[in-house]
């Protein structure tokens, strides 16, 4: 009788785990997937996708042939909610604030002028096409701004459900490997010069990675140049939040919406913080070696990729195909608008 009872109350414990039990074994499988998808971003044709968006087609294609993992579900929020925000966080290191105020002013009009074009024109065709509201506004967010960190910076603000964040970063990912390569294959016919061609790569590509991809052919000035105007980008993103922030409140209000209150992203802050101390602390004040910034950065890259395939875990491609094409369209147009639009005004 004992022994039948014991056996019971453990069967009974694998099920149910503890929640400390689950909570590890959630993050823990975030990263086995992110690590899954760091080495499938190695493989020949994979390694120009990047490992971000490998881990978010392991985790949706994992979700439709295993379904959600329910037993860790608390871990995996976890990582798709707390990780992503102290990712956002440390990616504030990678914005020298001096740089983009000091050498790259006239760039950052440009950025702003981008950032506006790309989700106003985004919104509008979504609108046209009738697509999912919230995916094509995030897409627009993601191409105006710094795709996967914008969109995810972003997301919470405008309360996008996760599953809508982890195609928004999916296609945005896609798409920006798509252009980057593209614009790699065009660099040698192109009528331009390094540093024009640094600067449309910059002000244009969605990722900071697709900036780095597509500006490293056309030599170092060429990359030196679209990395600042990228920075731009970047750095108009806390600006853009707090306006997000101003029209949820709004029309929050004008809905007399009680219930949906704006919470304050004090990720953003923090972010705040640690661009303040990248540009004119660590390395001036502090010494810090570039080992250990890149190791921070490494990192950052590692919480992102748990963050997302917590996000991709929640996509059901039933709804991925309907849901995500029209709003795929209208990023596209977009994106390829942009790119013209940026090409003949260099």
């Amino acid at each position: 009788m004992y022994v039948m009872e014991s056996t019971e109350a453990n069967n009974q414990i694998k099920k149910n785990p503890s929640p400390v039990s689950a909570w590890v074994g959630g993050v823990a499988f975030t990263f086995l997937i992110a690590l899954l998808g760091y080495l499938l971003a190695m493989v020949p044709g994979f390694d120009q996708v990047g490992q971000l968006a490998c881990a978010i087609i392991i985790a949706v294609a994992y979700r439709q042939i295993f379904g959600y993992p329910e037993i860790i579900r608390s871990g995996i929020a976890f990582s798709s909610k707390r990780l992503l925000r102290a990712a956002i966080i440390l990616y504030g290191l990678k914005l020298n604030i001096d740089v983009v105020l000091s050498d790259g002013l006239g760039l950052l009009v440009r950025d702003a002028a981008v950032i506006a074009f790309a989700i106003i024109a985004t919104v509008w065709l979504a609108k046209l096409f009738k697509a999912d509201k919230k995916i094509s506004l995030l897409l627009g967010v993601g191409t105006g701004v710094c795709g996967a960190a914008a969109i995810a910076a972003v997301a919470p603000i405008i309360k996008s459900k996760d599953e809508d964040t982890a195609i928004g970063v999916g296609i945005i990912a896609l798409m920006g490997t798509v252009f980057a390569i593209t614009y790699t294959i065009l660099r040698p016919i192109l009528p331009i010069d390094a540093i024009q061609y640094g600067i449309w790569s910059g002000t244009s590509l969605h990722e900071v990675a697709h900036v780095a991809l597509a500006a490293a052919p056309g030599g170092e000035d060429a990359l030196a140049i679209g990395l600042l105007a990228k920075l731009g980008r970047v750095f108009l993103l806390v600006p853009l939040c707090f306006i997000f922030i101003y029209m949820m409140k709004r029309k929050n209000k004008n809905a007399e919406e009680t219930d949906a209150k704006i919470e304050f992203p004090w990720f953003l802050v923090g972010f705040i913080i640690l661009s303040l101390l990248g540009s004119y602390v660590f390395g001036h004040s502090i010494p810090v070696s570039d080992g250990v910034m890149e190791g921070v950065f490494t990192l950052t890259t590692w919480l992102l990729t748990a963050a997302m395939v917590g996000l991709g875990l929640n996509v059901s491609l039933k709804d991925l195909r309907t849901k995500a094409l029209r709003p795929l369209a209208a990023m596209t147009i977009v994106s390829l608008a942009l790119s013209i639009i940026v090409y003949v005004t260099i």
